[in-house]
């Protein structure tokens, strides 16, 4: 443990915790989770977006769940001595969700060695998000030894339908998908979205391509809990994603024509509560026992708290299995997830990612383990 953190965990108020998130992403879960186990809450917004968390679901006279709430110019600045002094008077604990990197322009080093707050989770395990480093998450599911699609080195081996995933130009946090049939197909289409200014070929030298795999999304949504030393489910959806969802509804002989005019978009639009077939629990646990595994192993301490397995599912013969198509070694984006059954099997009634954050918190807190958690 490094020093900062033990002198920062040392100076935590374990009767006065509170529980910070910036404010994106999945913070109202994060908040109503806090306020579940009896902790307050803190939401670092951004001005322009503050309204959110400092008026809709502010929490005052008996409704809401936000306690307080930091406005910022940039949420870059979370990073600034003063902004960090802040959460600490506060005897803060942060958690970590996918907008906390993007908004740090995925400054990994900034979160493992400048934002001295103390933080729900592993924060040397967010980095495997991006895969044009290395290791990154493709790296731990081969060390865990669960499939994903196959890589393709360059556009000249693309021998099947494949999915490249390449960043913006606009947004650099955002990736342009794109599927391609072959090496023509895949220059063709290159070339109008480059002409177009949607990515530049710098960004598609860096894209990742990867084979197509054909099958409806799941995302297993797990929680590690190094208190218990249990692997959960708490829940499992899919994805709603802007006119790629659309599209979908477009009857099959306007859809290449639609395509030719509008590219699809893959964004984040929303997400919906599904259940999967009983029988495959068994290998969905294991992928995620393999995973945690690995993680110990190659990113000690492991994984702390949530973290996703997002895959597509493939027919038989001899079963049905899945592909893991993306890993959020962090909160999922979906507060959705308590809707499916599974945390209720476990703890008797739903519990959202948010308030099994909490609880672990609360545990540590009683049992003197912060160390166990915090990082």
């Amino acid at each position: 443990m490094n020093d900062w953190l033990a002198e920062a965990i040392e100076d935590l108020d374990v009767e006065d915790l509170t529980i910070a998130v910036l404010g994106s992403h999945s913070a109202l879960e994060v908040a109503r989770g806090a306020q579940a186990q009896g902790f307050r809450s803190l939401v670092v917004a951004q001005q322009g977006r503050h309204r959110t968390y400092a008026e809709h679901f502010k929490a005052e006279d008996g409704v809401g769940c936000v306690d307080e709430v930091i406005v910022l110019e940039r949420f870059r600045q979370i990073l600034d001595p003063d902004v960090q002094a802040q959460l600490k008077q506060w005897s803060s604990v942060f958690v970590p969700h996918r907008s906390f990197e993007v908004y740090l322009d995925s400054d990994y080093a900034a979160i493992e060695q400048r934002f001295r707050v103390p933080m729900f989770g592993n924060r040397r395990l967010l980095r495997i998000e991006e895969r044009e480093q290395h290791p990154n998450q493709y790296d731990l599911l081969e060390a865990a030894g669960i499939r994903h699609p196959r890589l393709f080195a360059s556009p000249a081996d693309i021998d099947r339908p494949v999915m490249v995933k390449v960043l913006e130009a606009a947004r650099g946090f955002e990736r342009a998908f794109f599927i391609a049939r072959d090496r023509a197909d895949y220059e063709r289409i290159a070339e109008q979205r480059i002409a177009a200014g949607v990515f530049t070929e710098a960004s598609l030298k860096a894209a990742t391509i990867e084979e197509y795999v054909l099958g409806p999304l799941v995302n297993f949504n797990f929680y590690y809990s190094p208190l218990r030393e249990r692997l959960e489910l708490l829940g499992t959806d899919t994805r709603r994603q802007t006119n790629a969802a659309g599209l979908a509804g477009v009857p099959a002989p306007l859809q290449a024509e639609i395509l030719e005019a509008i590219p699809v978009k893959y964004e984040e639009a929303g997400h919906v509560a599904v259940t999967v077939l009983e029988s495959m629990l068994e290998m969905i646990f294991e992928a995620g026992e393999r995973f945690v595994a690995a993680a110990a192993e190659h990113y000690a301490p492991g994984v702390i708290g949530p973290f996703a397995l997002q895959s597509i599912v493939t027919p038989g013969p001899p079963h049905k299995d899945f592909v893991v198509v993306d890993v959020s070694p962090r909160v999922p984006g979906s507060p959705g997830i308590a809707a499916t059954p599974y945390s209720a099997y476990l703890h008797g009634r739903p519990v959202p990612v948010g308030e099994r954050i909490a609880m672990e918190l609360r545990q540590a807190v009683d049992e003197g383990m912060l160390d166990l958690i915090l990082t």
